[in-house]
Protein backbone atom coordinates (compact mmCIF):
# COMPACT_ATOMS: atom_id res chain seq x y z
CA UNK A 1 0.00 0.00 0.00
CA UNK A 2 1.23 3.50 -0.83
CA UNK A 3 2.37 5.64 2.08
CA UNK A 4 2.47 9.34 2.86
CA UNK A 5 5.43 8.91 5.23
CA UNK A 6 7.67 11.19 3.17
CA UNK A 7 5.16 14.02 3.58
CA UNK A 8 5.02 13.36 7.30
CA UNK A 9 8.84 13.33 7.58
CA UNK A 10 9.03 16.60 5.66
CA UNK A 11 6.44 18.17 7.97
CA UNK A 12 8.46 17.26 11.04
CA UNK A 13 11.61 18.75 9.49
CA UNK A 14 9.75 21.93 8.53
CA UNK A 15 9.23 22.80 12.20
CA UNK A 16 12.76 24.21 12.32
CA UNK A 17 12.05 26.50 9.37
CA UNK A 18 8.90 28.05 10.82
CA UNK A 19 10.50 28.26 14.27
CA UNK A 20 13.25 30.47 12.80
CA UNK A 21 10.73 33.01 11.50
CA UNK A 22 10.47 36.19 13.55
CA UNK A 23 7.25 37.86 14.64
CA UNK A 24 7.75 40.49 11.95
CA UNK A 25 8.52 37.79 9.38
CA UNK A 26 5.25 36.01 10.11
CA UNK A 27 3.32 39.25 9.75
CA UNK A 28 4.94 40.09 6.40
CA UNK A 29 4.37 36.57 5.14
CA UNK A 30 0.64 36.71 5.88
CA UNK A 31 0.29 40.14 4.28
CA UNK A 32 2.05 38.86 1.17
CA UNK A 33 -0.27 35.85 1.07
CA UNK A 34 -3.30 38.16 1.33
CA UNK A 35 -2.11 40.04 -1.77
CA UNK A 36 -1.56 36.80 -3.68
CA UNK A 37 -4.99 35.43 -2.75
CA UNK A 38 -6.63 38.65 -3.91
CA UNK A 39 -4.63 38.81 -7.14
CA UNK A 40 -5.33 35.16 -7.99
CA UNK A 41 -9.08 35.49 -7.40
CA UNK A 42 -10.02 34.56 -10.97
CA UNK A 43 -7.91 31.40 -10.92
CA UNK A 44 -9.27 30.41 -7.50
CA UNK A 45 -12.83 30.75 -8.80
CA UNK A 46 -11.89 28.68 -11.86
CA UNK A 47 -10.51 25.84 -9.73
CA UNK A 48 -13.46 26.09 -7.36
CA UNK A 49 -15.85 25.71 -10.30
CA UNK A 50 -14.29 22.32 -11.08
CA UNK A 51 -15.36 21.17 -7.63
CA UNK A 52 -18.78 22.85 -7.72
CA UNK A 53 -19.65 21.13 -11.00
CA UNK A 54 -19.27 17.74 -9.29
CA UNK A 55 -21.87 18.56 -6.61
CA UNK A 56 -25.64 18.59 -7.04
CA UNK A 57 -27.33 21.97 -6.68
CA UNK A 58 -29.65 20.46 -4.05
CA UNK A 59 -26.73 19.48 -1.80
CA UNK A 60 -26.68 21.88 1.20
CA UNK A 61 -22.87 21.52 1.35
CA UNK A 62 -22.58 23.34 -1.98
CA UNK A 63 -22.83 26.71 -0.25
CA UNK A 64 -19.93 25.72 2.01
CA UNK A 65 -17.86 24.82 -1.03
CA UNK A 66 -18.51 28.00 -2.98
CA UNK A 67 -15.79 30.62 -3.28
CA UNK A 68 -16.86 33.78 -5.10
CA UNK A 69 -15.14 37.16 -5.37
CA UNK A 70 -16.68 38.43 -2.15
CA UNK A 71 -15.65 35.37 -0.15
CA UNK A 72 -12.12 35.45 -1.57
CA UNK A 73 -11.78 39.08 -0.52
CA UNK A 74 -12.98 37.93 2.89
CA UNK A 75 -10.19 35.34 2.99
CA UNK A 76 -7.61 37.99 2.13
CA UNK A 77 -9.04 40.24 4.84
CA UNK A 78 -8.92 37.43 7.40
CA UNK A 79 -5.23 36.89 6.62
CA UNK A 80 -4.56 40.52 7.51
CA UNK A 81 -6.65 40.17 10.67
CA UNK A 82 -4.58 37.18 11.79
CA UNK A 83 -1.35 39.02 10.93
CA UNK A 84 -2.41 41.86 13.24
CA UNK A 85 -2.88 39.53 16.22
CA UNK A 86 -0.08 39.19 18.78
CA UNK A 87 2.21 36.18 18.39
CA UNK A 88 1.00 33.67 21.02
CA UNK A 89 4.38 31.92 21.24
CA UNK A 90 7.34 32.70 23.50
CA UNK A 91 5.11 34.43 26.04
CA UNK A 92 6.45 34.22 29.59
CA UNK A 93 3.68 32.82 31.79
CA UNK A 94 5.53 32.64 35.09
CA UNK A 95 8.99 33.07 36.55
CA UNK A 96 10.22 32.36 40.07
CA UNK A 97 13.51 31.74 41.85
CA UNK A 98 13.47 28.88 44.33
CA UNK A 99 15.26 28.81 47.71
CA UNK A 100 17.99 26.67 46.12
CA UNK A 101 18.66 29.33 43.50
CA UNK A 102 16.98 27.59 40.54
CA UNK A 103 15.20 29.95 38.19
CA UNK A 104 12.02 28.21 37.01
CA UNK A 105 10.11 29.72 34.10
CA UNK A 106 7.13 28.69 32.04
CA UNK A 107 6.49 29.99 28.51
CA UNK A 108 4.28 29.28 25.53
CA UNK A 109 5.58 27.31 22.55
CA UNK A 110 4.01 26.08 19.31
CA UNK A 111 2.22 22.74 19.34
CA UNK A 112 4.45 21.49 16.51
CA UNK A 113 2.81 19.65 13.62
CA UNK A 114 -0.95 20.18 13.47
CA UNK A 115 -3.08 17.90 11.30
CA UNK A 116 -6.55 19.13 10.37
CA UNK A 117 -9.15 16.87 8.76
CA UNK A 118 -12.13 18.67 7.28
CA UNK A 119 -14.83 18.42 4.64
CA UNK A 120 -16.05 20.71 1.86
CA UNK A 121 -14.94 24.05 3.34
CA UNK A 122 -12.02 25.49 1.32
CA UNK A 123 -11.97 28.61 3.50
CA UNK A 124 -10.68 26.31 6.25
CA UNK A 125 -7.53 25.81 4.17
CA UNK A 126 -6.65 29.50 4.43
CA UNK A 127 -7.86 29.89 8.01
CA UNK A 128 -5.82 26.96 9.32
CA UNK A 129 -2.70 27.81 7.34
CA UNK A 130 -2.73 31.43 8.53
CA UNK A 131 -3.29 30.51 12.17
CA UNK A 132 -0.57 27.87 12.09
CA UNK A 133 1.94 30.20 10.44
CA UNK A 134 1.16 32.99 12.93
CA UNK A 135 1.64 30.61 15.86
CA UNK A 136 4.77 28.94 14.49
CA UNK A 137 3.18 25.59 13.71
CA UNK A 138 3.47 23.30 10.71
CA UNK A 139 0.10 22.24 9.32
CA UNK A 140 -1.00 19.17 7.41
CA UNK A 141 -4.33 19.74 5.65
CA UNK A 142 -6.55 16.84 4.74
CA UNK A 143 -9.57 18.38 3.04
CA UNK A 144 -12.43 16.45 1.52
CA UNK A 145 -12.57 15.14 -2.03
CA UNK A 146 -15.41 17.60 -2.72
CA UNK A 147 -12.98 20.53 -2.55
CA UNK A 148 -9.93 18.80 -4.02
CA UNK A 149 -9.13 21.22 -6.87
CA UNK A 150 -9.78 24.32 -4.78
CA UNK A 151 -7.63 23.15 -1.87
CA UNK A 152 -4.82 21.99 -4.15
CA UNK A 153 -4.60 25.42 -5.78
CA UNK A 154 -4.83 27.34 -2.49
CA UNK A 155 -2.04 25.25 -0.95
CA UNK A 156 0.10 25.78 -4.06
CA UNK A 157 -0.27 29.56 -3.59
CA UNK A 158 0.71 29.29 0.07
CA UNK A 159 3.76 27.20 -0.78
CA UNK A 160 4.85 29.69 -3.45
CA UNK A 161 4.79 32.49 -0.86
CA UNK A 162 6.73 30.34 1.61
CA UNK A 163 9.40 29.67 -1.01
CA UNK A 164 9.56 33.37 -1.94
CA UNK A 165 10.22 34.09 1.73
CA UNK A 166 13.08 31.59 1.90
CA UNK A 167 11.11 29.12 4.00
CA UNK A 168 10.45 25.41 3.73
CA UNK A 169 7.26 24.96 1.62
CA UNK A 170 6.44 21.87 3.69
CA UNK A 171 5.33 24.17 6.51
CA UNK A 172 1.90 23.87 4.83
CA UNK A 173 1.03 20.67 2.98
CA UNK A 174 -2.09 19.13 1.52
CA UNK A 175 -2.43 15.45 2.31
CA UNK A 176 -4.24 13.14 -0.14
CA UNK A 177 -8.05 13.18 0.12
CA UNK A 178 -8.14 9.45 -0.67
CA UNK A 179 -9.63 7.60 2.30
CA UNK A 180 -6.99 4.88 2.12
CA UNK A 181 -4.56 7.24 3.86
CA UNK A 182 -6.80 8.29 6.71
CA UNK A 183 -5.63 5.69 9.24
CA UNK A 184 -1.98 6.44 8.48
CA UNK A 185 -2.67 10.10 9.28
CA UNK A 186 -4.56 9.32 12.48
CA UNK A 187 -1.88 6.95 13.74
CA UNK A 188 1.20 8.99 12.80
CA UNK A 189 2.04 9.87 16.40
CA UNK A 190 5.75 9.86 15.48
CA UNK A 191 5.21 12.86 13.20
CA UNK A 192 1.97 14.67 14.11
CA UNK A 193 1.47 16.34 17.49
CA UNK A 194 -2.28 16.90 17.36
CA UNK A 195 -5.19 16.06 15.05
CA UNK A 196 -8.18 18.41 14.76
CA UNK A 197 -11.24 17.05 12.94
CA UNK A 198 -13.75 19.58 11.64
CA UNK A 199 -16.99 18.37 10.10
CA UNK A 200 -19.86 15.97 10.64
CA UNK A 201 -20.54 13.85 13.69
CA UNK A 202 -19.56 10.81 11.62
CA UNK A 203 -16.16 12.26 10.79
CA UNK A 204 -15.45 13.35 14.35
CA UNK A 205 -16.56 10.01 15.77
CA UNK A 206 -14.34 8.10 13.32
CA UNK A 207 -11.31 10.23 14.20
CA UNK A 208 -11.94 9.87 17.94
CA UNK A 209 -12.21 6.08 17.73
CA UNK A 210 -9.21 5.47 15.46
CA UNK A 211 -6.61 8.11 16.32
CA UNK A 212 -3.39 7.41 18.18
CA UNK A 213 -2.42 11.07 17.77
CA UNK A 214 -4.03 13.30 20.44
CA UNK A 215 -7.33 14.76 19.18
CA UNK A 216 -8.95 18.15 19.77
CA UNK A 217 -12.55 17.94 18.59
CA UNK A 218 -14.36 20.75 16.85
CA UNK A 219 -17.86 19.47 17.18
CA UNK A 220 -20.96 19.46 15.06
CA UNK A 221 -23.57 22.02 16.07
CA UNK A 222 -27.03 21.08 17.30
CA UNK A 223 -28.15 24.57 18.29
CA UNK A 224 -31.33 25.62 20.12
CA UNK A 225 -33.07 28.93 20.70
CA UNK A 226 -35.55 29.14 23.58
CA UNK A 227 -38.18 31.87 23.26
CA UNK A 228 -39.39 32.64 26.78
CA UNK A 229 -42.77 34.03 27.80
CA UNK A 230 -41.33 37.51 28.41
CA UNK A 231 -39.54 37.74 25.05
CA UNK A 232 -40.22 40.64 22.70
CA UNK A 233 -41.82 38.51 20.02
CA UNK A 234 -40.79 40.49 16.96
CA UNK A 235 -37.16 40.54 18.10
CA UNK A 236 -37.37 36.83 18.92
CA UNK A 237 -38.76 36.04 15.46
CA UNK A 238 -35.95 38.01 13.79
CA UNK A 239 -33.33 36.22 15.89
CA UNK A 240 -34.73 32.80 15.03
CA UNK A 241 -35.02 33.69 11.35
CA UNK A 242 -31.41 34.88 11.23
CA UNK A 243 -30.12 31.85 13.12
CA UNK A 244 -31.89 29.50 10.73
CA UNK A 245 -31.71 31.03 7.26
CA UNK A 246 -28.70 33.39 7.08
CA UNK A 247 -26.46 30.41 6.29
CA UNK A 248 -28.12 27.11 7.18
CA UNK A 249 -25.23 24.86 6.14
CA UNK A 250 -22.89 25.97 8.93
CA UNK A 251 -22.47 24.56 12.42
CA UNK A 252 -23.78 27.63 14.29
CA UNK A 253 -27.11 27.62 12.46
CA UNK A 254 -30.25 26.97 14.50
CA UNK A 255 -31.73 23.47 14.53
CA UNK A 256 -34.48 23.53 17.16
CA UNK A 257 -36.80 26.30 18.37
CA UNK A 258 -38.18 25.87 21.89
CA UNK A 259 -41.19 28.08 22.60
CA UNK A 260 -42.83 28.81 25.94
CA UNK A 261 -46.46 27.63 25.91
CA UNK A 262 -47.69 31.03 27.15
CA UNK A 263 -46.72 32.80 23.90
CA UNK A 264 -46.58 29.87 21.47
CA UNK A 265 -49.56 30.83 19.31
CA UNK A 266 -48.62 34.50 19.02
CA UNK A 267 -44.94 33.79 18.39
CA UNK A 268 -45.41 31.09 15.77
CA UNK A 269 -47.90 33.30 13.93
CA UNK A 270 -45.13 35.92 13.65
CA UNK A 271 -42.40 33.43 12.83
CA UNK A 272 -44.28 31.42 10.18
CA UNK A 273 -44.11 33.92 7.30
CA UNK A 274 -40.45 34.69 8.01
CA UNK A 275 -39.49 31.03 7.62
CA UNK A 276 -41.97 30.32 4.84
CA UNK A 277 -40.28 33.01 2.74
CA UNK A 278 -37.21 30.75 2.70
CA UNK A 279 -39.21 27.52 2.33
CA UNK A 280 -37.99 26.23 5.69
CA UNK A 281 -39.39 22.79 6.43
CA UNK A 282 -40.61 22.61 10.03
CA UNK A 283 -40.84 19.38 12.03
CA UNK A 284 -43.25 20.33 14.81
CA UNK A 285 -44.39 18.58 17.97
CA UNK A 286 -48.14 18.08 18.36
CA UNK A 287 -48.92 21.49 19.88
CA UNK A 288 -46.73 23.43 17.46
CA UNK A 289 -48.10 21.40 14.55
CA UNK A 290 -51.66 22.35 15.49
CA UNK A 291 -50.78 26.06 15.66
CA UNK A 292 -48.80 26.10 12.41
CA UNK A 293 -51.44 24.04 10.64
CA UNK A 294 -54.07 26.67 11.55
CA UNK A 295 -51.73 29.26 10.06
CA UNK A 296 -51.60 27.09 6.92
CA UNK A 297 -47.83 26.83 7.06
CA UNK A 298 -46.93 25.20 3.72
CA UNK A 299 -43.80 23.22 4.71
CA UNK A 300 -45.00 21.38 7.79
CA UNK A 301 -44.42 17.85 9.10
CA UNK A 302 -44.98 16.19 12.44
CA UNK A 303 -41.81 15.78 14.46
CA UNK A 304 -40.42 12.40 15.47
CA UNK A 305 -37.91 11.79 18.24
CA UNK A 306 -35.14 11.79 15.63
CA UNK A 307 -35.94 15.40 14.70
CA UNK A 308 -34.62 16.59 18.06
CA UNK A 309 -30.86 16.43 18.51
CA UNK A 310 -30.51 16.52 14.72
CA UNK A 311 -28.12 18.87 12.91
CA UNK A 312 -30.09 19.76 9.79
CA UNK A 313 -27.50 21.83 7.84
CA UNK A 314 -30.34 22.82 5.54
CA UNK A 315 -33.53 24.91 5.41
CA UNK A 316 -35.12 22.68 8.03
CA UNK A 317 -35.71 22.91 11.77
CA UNK A 318 -37.73 21.36 14.56
CA UNK A 319 -40.12 23.19 16.91
CA UNK A 320 -41.18 22.14 20.40
CA UNK A 321 -43.52 23.85 22.86
CA UNK A 322 -42.27 23.73 26.46
CA UNK A 323 -43.96 24.50 29.77
CA UNK A 324 -41.20 26.76 31.18
CA UNK A 325 -37.48 27.46 31.26
CA UNK A 326 -36.76 24.35 33.31
CA UNK A 327 -38.24 22.14 30.61
CA UNK A 328 -36.32 24.08 27.96
CA UNK A 329 -33.02 23.59 29.79
CA UNK A 330 -33.78 19.89 30.34
CA UNK A 331 -34.49 19.45 26.62
CA UNK A 332 -31.25 21.20 25.68
CA UNK A 333 -29.33 19.09 28.20
CA UNK A 334 -30.64 15.94 26.52
CA UNK A 335 -30.24 16.92 22.87
CA UNK A 336 -27.55 19.61 22.64
CA UNK A 337 -24.13 18.98 21.10
CA UNK A 338 -22.82 21.68 23.50
CA UNK A 339 -22.02 24.08 20.68
CA UNK A 340 -24.21 27.23 20.86
CA UNK A 341 -27.49 27.78 22.73
CA UNK A 342 -29.65 30.90 23.05
CA UNK A 343 -32.47 32.32 25.14
CA UNK A 344 -34.67 35.26 24.14
CA UNK A 345 -36.20 36.89 27.20
CA UNK A 346 -36.65 40.26 28.93
CA UNK A 347 -36.34 38.63 32.36
CA UNK A 348 -32.75 39.08 33.56
CA UNK A 349 -33.08 36.47 36.31
CA UNK A 350 -34.38 33.91 33.81
CA UNK A 351 -31.59 34.77 31.41
CA UNK A 352 -28.92 34.33 34.07
CA UNK A 353 -30.37 30.93 34.97
CA UNK A 354 -30.11 29.87 31.34
CA UNK A 355 -26.56 31.24 30.93
CA UNK A 356 -25.40 29.49 34.09
CA UNK A 357 -27.16 26.14 33.74
CA UNK A 358 -26.87 25.39 30.02
CA UNK A 359 -23.70 23.42 29.34
CA UNK A 360 -22.40 24.66 25.98
CA UNK A 361 -19.28 26.26 24.56
CA UNK A 362 -21.21 29.49 23.84
CA UNK A 363 -24.50 30.65 25.37
CA UNK A 364 -26.49 33.69 24.21
CA UNK A 365 -29.05 36.07 25.64
CA UNK A 366 -31.13 37.92 23.05
CA UNK A 367 -28.80 37.23 20.12
CA UNK A 368 -28.46 34.82 17.20
CA UNK A 369 -26.28 31.73 17.53
CA UNK A 370 -24.77 32.67 14.16
CA UNK A 371 -22.22 34.84 15.98
CA UNK A 372 -20.26 31.80 17.16
CA UNK A 373 -17.25 32.38 14.97
CA UNK A 374 -13.63 33.29 15.56
CA UNK A 375 -13.77 36.40 13.39
CA UNK A 376 -17.03 37.59 15.00
CA UNK A 377 -15.38 37.18 18.42
CA UNK A 378 -12.39 39.29 17.39
CA UNK A 379 -10.05 36.30 17.15
CA UNK A 380 -9.12 36.83 13.50
CA UNK A 381 -10.02 33.34 12.32
CA UNK A 382 -10.62 29.90 13.76
CA UNK A 383 -9.84 26.28 13.12
CA UNK A 384 -13.29 25.32 14.36
CA UNK A 385 -15.64 25.46 17.33
CA UNK A 386 -14.48 23.10 20.05
CA UNK A 387 -17.27 21.48 22.06
CA UNK A 388 -14.97 19.59 24.39
CA UNK A 389 -13.59 20.91 27.65
CA UNK A 390 -9.88 20.09 27.59
CA UNK A 391 -7.34 22.50 26.07
CA UNK A 392 -9.82 24.52 24.01
CA UNK A 393 -13.54 25.29 24.11
CA UNK A 394 -15.56 27.51 21.80
CA UNK A 395 -13.84 29.21 18.85
CA UNK A 396 -10.52 27.39 18.55
CA UNK A 397 -8.30 30.23 17.44
CA UNK A 398 -4.74 31.49 17.57
CA UNK A 399 -4.19 31.60 21.32
CA UNK A 400 -5.01 27.88 21.62
CA UNK A 401 -2.40 26.74 19.06
CA UNK A 402 0.29 26.74 21.72
CA UNK A 403 1.29 24.61 24.65
CA UNK A 404 3.56 25.21 27.64
CA UNK A 405 7.24 24.59 28.19
CA UNK A 406 9.14 24.76 31.48
CA UNK A 407 12.66 26.21 31.50
CA UNK A 408 14.91 25.68 34.51
CA UNK A 409 18.20 27.57 34.93
CA UNK A 410 20.77 26.74 37.58
CA UNK A 411 24.42 27.05 38.46
CA UNK A 412 25.28 23.52 39.53
CA UNK A 413 22.38 22.59 41.81
CA UNK A 414 21.85 18.91 42.56
CA UNK A 415 18.93 17.31 44.38
CA UNK A 416 19.59 15.73 47.77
Amino acid sequence: MESIENQLINAKKARYSIASLSDEGKTLLLHRLAVVIRDKSAQIIEENLKDLQKMADSDPKKDRLLLNSERILGLASSLKDVAALPDPTNQLISSKTMDNGLLIQKKTVALGVVGVIYESRPNVTIDVASLCIRSGNVCLLRGGQDAFHTNLFLVSLIQEVLLESGLDPNIVQQLPADRKYILEILQAEKYIDVIIPRGSNELISFVRKNALVPVIETGAGVCHTYVAATAKLLIAAEIVQNAKVSRPSVCNALDTVLVDQMIAADFLKLLAPLLAAHQVEIFADDTAFSILNREEYPYLSGATTDDFGREFLDYKCSVKIVENIDEAIAHISEFSSKHSEAIVTENAQEAEQFLEEVDAAVVYWNASTRFTDGQMFGLGAEIGISTQKLHARGPFALEKLVTEKWIVKGDGQIRN
